[in-house]
């Protein structure tokens, strides 16, 4: 059984990045080194995957030290550690008003939610007053 290894400009085309960017999570410890050195450097399965993860997470909006905190985790743990606010540390949180003296706010990386979860919890969120409403005030 063969197995796939790929060379830092494949590795790197494979996952739609510059091999600069791949280098610099090497550099990091973001990513393991290379297999091999030199013109003998190959990369594996492995690599390409974590290198899918790092972008699934930063699309998410997580930072590239919080990144490495969540693909550090074992798959085994309970949960993923909390996030650390060390002062200095940006959270980004979204508000959205949803009605007068109404706001519901969501840090999707404390949440641990996707884009896409974040945009159904609104539409949720959004129906499910529109039915109250509609409970209290049936003429509506």
């Amino acid at each position: 059984m063969a197995t796939n290894t790929y060379t830092l400009s494949e590795l790197a085309g494979l996952a739609n990045l510059p091999s600069r960017t791949v280098r610099y999570y090497i550099q990091i410890g973001l990513i393991p080194r290379p297999l091999g050195v030199g013109r003998g450097a190959h990369y594996g399965r492995a690599h390409l995957e974590r290198l899918l993860s790092i972008q699934k997470w930063q699309s998410a909006g997580l930072s590239l030290e919080r990144i490495r905190e969540v693909l550090d985790t074992p798959d085994d743990a309970p949960d993923l550690p909390p996030a650390s606010t060390r002062p200095g540390t940006l959270v980004v949180r979204s508000h959205l008003h949803i009605a007068p003296g109404l706001e519901l706010v969501i840090d999707p990386e404390a949440a641990r939610l996707s884009p896409e979860q974040v945009q159904r919890l609104v539409q949720q969120t959004l129906h499910t007053l529109q039915t109250i409403k509609k409970e209290q005030d049936p003429t509506e």
